[in-house]
């Protein structure tokens, strides 16, 4: 496997940028977790603080000893953390029914048997058109697909599980490639375009280093969706 890309590093974390389709952390029948690589490519152990999806990509923070990972961990659960997200979508939310541009989900997300309330909040940057040939043996017949696709900009205002994949769906805007949350239907057509996993990336982050506000930002990599 690649050697994971270290973004940054100080005595107590490593910020790194994870690949997409590698699991934060092992378990059964996962092979190469980034907690395991990582920890290998230093020659150390590190230890999480926070997690991503296995299919998202982007800035994690790993710390480099367990008393780093306690106040890390503290550190983002009171908010001084600030995460920010990019995603490719299907459309762009609505709220109360209408298409909005910029905006605020408020919406209980499923932990278990437990609804926890959850907000994240949106800005679309843009949104274009691709034109899908449908395929088969009288697709030179028949008029390509044309399904709308919107850049958006997220930013959490809580940290639930899958909180930004549920949010986004369920306003109507599922993310590309994401077949757990997503539209089933349009993720096969979008195949066929080259978009074959989930398009949301953990862009940039901004954390306080020696007491002062940073920020943390990697290259937008989904450029070569848009049109």
């Amino acid at each position: 496997m690649k050697e994971i890309p270290i973004i940054f590093e100080n005595d107590e974390i490593i910020i790194v940028n994870k690949p997409a389709g590698v699991s934060v952390q092992g378990g059964a029948g996962i092979k190469h977790p980034l907690d395991e690589t990582l920890s290998e490519q230093l020659g150390y152990k590190v230890h999480l603080v926070h997690r991503l999806d296995k299919e998202t990509c982007g800035l994690l923070i790993v710390a480099k000893t367990p008393f780093a990972a306690s106040i890390w961990t503290k550190l983002i659960a009171s908010g001084s953390v600030k995460k920010e997200y990019t995603a490719v979508c299907f459309g762009v939310p609505k709220v109360k029914g209408q298409p909005r541009y910029k905006g605020t989900i408020q919406a209980q997300v499923s932990k278990g048997v437990k609804e926890m309330h959850a907000i994240t909040r949106f800005h679309v940057e843009k949104t274009w058109k691709i034109s899908i040939d449908k395929g088969g043996s009288d697709s030179e017949n028949e008029p390509s697909q044309e399904i709308e696709l919107a850049k958006i900009n997220l930013t959490l205002g809580t940290g639930r599980m899958h909180q930004i994949r549920i949010h986004l769906a369920d306003s109507g805007a599922p993310i590309a490639g994401d077949d757990r949350h997503g539209d089933f239907k349009l993720n096969k057509i979008a195949k066929k375009a080259g978009i074959k996993s989930l398009l949301l990336c953990s862009r940039r982050i901004t954390l306080p280093i020696n007491g002062e506000p940073q920020t943390f930002e990697i290259e937008d990599p989904f450029t070569v969706y848009e049109q």
